[in-house]
């Protein structure tokens, strides 16, 4: 162990030595603190405002003044998404979704006001985060400082000179690995202390905040053992430096910028007009209320007059248009929800692709393993869709039996031709400002964390094969110095 060490010690003197290393360690870890503490700012500011808005719109719910109830349920609410513990250390999707919807009777609206609609051209390239500058800029810089550790002392011929002392291949590589790790500590430094800050003042959970960091740890690890193996491998280091630039792009770049498009051509979604047209579509076959004759609702209508004992609309004791809207929400609910779970299951298919792309790239499991943990992915967004859903439609059907049982069918009948009758359609504001408020949940630790350890353990495997590679390339070291 103490040669490991004597060997980092002078592997690190030389990276001090080296002004154009040395920048680039400095540089970056002044831009993973630049990212941690924008990112951290910006998400504490989101946090506030997403809180405000919901308030607002609690409140503009509940003033509102007697009126009938389904006027309500077309004034409609506005449903806002929390803001994530971990969104600070990646802000995954949230971007592109959206984080607000706006809830009302025979619509199921997606979520609107996302950055990257709202801002400039800059954010579609992606927020500047602790989880980019790790993910994608620290592997790179790792490559340019460590591309010469070992071929550089080949072609200066001091690398015979080590092994032939006793030091043993393995132990070098360690040594030299061990070096490359210290300047990739102080490289994510910020980003870790910003995940211990989240843990512990930022709402976050511990057990995410502990395996996102040994996420981190054993990518970066494995680029640092790739690294040096690939290093001392070749004979010069323009060599290693071209061989690990190219798996570079090829793991950071090329393949998560292709996956999605292998994704969907694989497993495509339909586009928002054509679900819109198939649903309209539907909509018409469901059958329409308005027409005594339909079918359905004609059925409908005996239904209700049976289960009342009456033989006539008028002598109901409740109101039949309030009936009418409680089972039409139904059927259009039901509608929704079936498109909305098909495009989510179309959505999932392209994940699991994607995920199983991660064979190929370290880069796409750290990204999953990274959102799943800050519930910034796509789960945790059709999870937020869902609850509001759920949300919306209570708050309709609740509206559509106080038109049943609270405005006469007289009243409602009459309300557009007598003056008096609208008034009288008209109920206390008392019932809208006891509505419940939408307070969405979190997913448990169980399911997030059984979400992320796939992500993990591949993480694992490719920090495996990254030992393994090195390994071998001390066995052959050893074989060059006999």
């Amino acid at each position: 162990m103490s040669v490991i060490l004597s060997v980092a010690r002078n592997a690190l003197r030389h990276l001090l030595r080296s002004r154009i290393a040395l920048t680039g360690v400095v540089l970056v870890a002044l831009l993973t603190l630049a990212a941690a503490v924008t990112s951290r700012a910006y998400q504490a500011d989101q946090a506030g405002l997403r809180d405000r808005l919901q308030h607002a719109a609690d409140q503009d719910f509940a003033a509102q003044p007697n009126r009938h109830p389904h006027r309500v349920v077309h004034f409609g609410h506005f449903a806002i998404r929390p803001a994530s513990g971990l969104a600070a250390m990646d802000p995954g999707v949230e971007a592109y979704t959206g984080n607000m919807i706006f809830l009302e009777g025979h619509r199921q609206n997606s979520a609107n006001f996302g950055d990257a609609r709202q801002s400039s051209l800059l954010v579609r390239f992606g927020q500047l985060s602790p989880a980019l500058v790790l993910q994608a800029i620290a592997p790179l810089l790792l490559v340019f400082i460590g591309a010469g550790m070992v071929a550089g002392e080949r072609e200066r011929g001091t690398l015979r000179q080590s092994l032939l002392a006793g030091v043993s291949g393995g132990t070098l590589l360690g040594g030299k690995a061990l070096a490359l790790g210290v300047a990739g500590l102080i490289i994510s430094a910020p980003a870790f202390g910003l995940l211990l800050w989240l843990g512990v003042n930022g709402g976050a959970r511990a057990s995410a905040v502990a395996l996102s960091a040994l996420g981190y740890v054993a990518y970066l690890a494995f680029w640092t053992l790739l690294i040096v193996a690939v290093s001392a491998m070749v004979q010069r280091s323009r060599t290693a430096l071209i061989a690990l630039v190219g798996a570079w792009a090829f793991s950071v770049v090329l393949v998560p910028r292709l996956a999605p498009e292998v994704a969907t051509g694989l497993t495509p979604l339909p586009t928002r007009v054509e679900t819109d047209i198939a649903v309209q579509r539907d909509l018409r076959a469901m059958g329409d209320s308005h027409n005594p004759n339909d079918p359905y609702f004609a059925a409908f209508k005996q239904k209700m007059l049976k289960q009342y004992g009456v033989s006539r609309v008028e002598d109901l004791p409740v109101n039949y248009r309030g009936l009418l809207a409680i089972e039409g929400e139904k059927l259009t609910s039901s509608l929704f929800d079936r498109y909305a779970d098909q495009a989510f299951g179309a959505m999932a298919a392209q994940g699991r692709v994607m995920d199983a792309l991660a064979v190929v790239s370290p880069t796409i499991a750290i990204r999953r393993l990274s959102m799943t943990l800050a519930e910034t992915d796509l789960s945790a967004y059709r999870r937020f869709l869902e609850q509001a859903e759920t949300y919306r439609y209570d708050l309709v059907q609740r509206l559509n039996r106080l038109q049943a049982t609270a405005v006469t069918a007289e009243d409602d009948a009459a309300k557009s031709k007598s003056a008096a009758a609208e008034a009288r359609s008209r109920i206390s504001a008392d019932h809208w400002r006891s509505m419940p408020h939408f307070t969405p949940d979190r997913p448990s630790v169980g399911e997030v964390t059984g979400r992320a350890l796939p992500s993990l353990i591949v993480l694992l495997l490719w920090l495996a094969a990254g030992a393994f590679l090195a390994a071998r390339a001390g066995r052959r070291l050893n074989r060059s110095a006999a």
